[in-house]
């Protein structure tokens, strides 16, 4: 706990099995609650998962990350937690900043904080390929720009969420894919919610998830279609609904399209 609020990391995961242990090995005994969830992995992330005690879930069928998020935030929230904080298990962002973020949640200085990898000049000397950066950096002053706030970048696996925000933002009205992450963002603009950054250390290796260039095209594309939606519902010409305050909002109690897995919690 921090300042009296719980504490939740969550790990979206497809095949973690060789990045897992080394993940949750370093993340802070302030955590009360650690939920993985496997979106249908082919190698033994669950096995590895269960052997560290974690809570774990598992899809029935690989539905992308996007719907992963949405199952790790209901089954979070579920749980109680106050602040929830997504880190991905592949081990390319240090888990030694969750206390950090965490408490910039729990305290209410922001409802958001986004661990950056832009800040700091890291990114290249991580091993983030040029390719991606110059990607990073484009999209970035895009978004900048349209939605009219001075990110470094939105596009880190990274993130600490208060419990309003889980509960407030319309989160099943977006997409299955890896879009799902800016598109969340800008939901957190448009809703009026503070973001903050910390600056976080990446590495780029062999064992580190990372999406083709093919994948990275589509999703660089969703970020343009996003941003300008965006911009659309702020002018009033359009209105979307992943912008509506009526859209489709987590449910903890809902669970169709999964299977509990029978793990002890070794976090709380």
């Amino acid at each position: 706990m921090i300042n009296g609020k719980r504490i939740a990391v969550v790990l979206p995961a497809y095949n973690a099995e060789k990045t897992l242990r080394a993940t949750v090995g370093e993340l802070p005994d302030l955590v009360d609650t650690c939920i993985l969830v496997d979106d249908h992995s082919s190698d033994r992330t669950i096995e590895v998962a269960k052997e560290l005690g974690l809570q774990c879930f598992v899809h029935d069928q690989n539905y992308g990350y996007g719907r992963n998020q949405q199952t790790c935030y209901r089954e979070a929230l579920a749980s109680g937690a106050d602040v929830v904080i997504m880190l991905h298990p592949d081990y390319q962002y240090t888990p030694l900043l969750v206390t950090a973020m965490a408490s910039m949640v729990a305290f209410g200085v922001y409802d958001v904080v986004l661990g950056s990898r832009i800040i700091g000049g890291t990114a290249l000397r991580g091993g983030m390929p040029l390719w991606k950066y110059v990607s990073n950096r484009f999209l970035t002053a895009f978004e900048n720009f349209f939605l009219r706030v001075k990110l470094s970048e939105y596009h880190t696996g990274y993130r600490a969420f208060s419990r309003e925000v889980l509960t407030r933002l319309p989160l099943l009205e977006n997409s299955d894919d890896f879009v799902f992450d800016n598109q969340m963002l800008a939901q957190c603009v448009h809703f009026g919610f503070r973001i903050g950054e910390v600056s976080c250390p990446t590495k780029y290796f062999e064992e580190a998830s990372s999406i083709n260039f093919s994948r990275s095209v589509k999703y660089g594309f969703g970020v343009l279609a996003t941003t300008l939606q965006f911009s659309l519902q702020k002018a009033g010409v359009i209105h979307f609904r992943i912008f509506s305050g009526k859209g489709r909002r987590l449910d903890p109690g809902q669970a169709a399209y999964y299977v509990k897995g029978a793990a002890a919690d070794s976090k709380g």
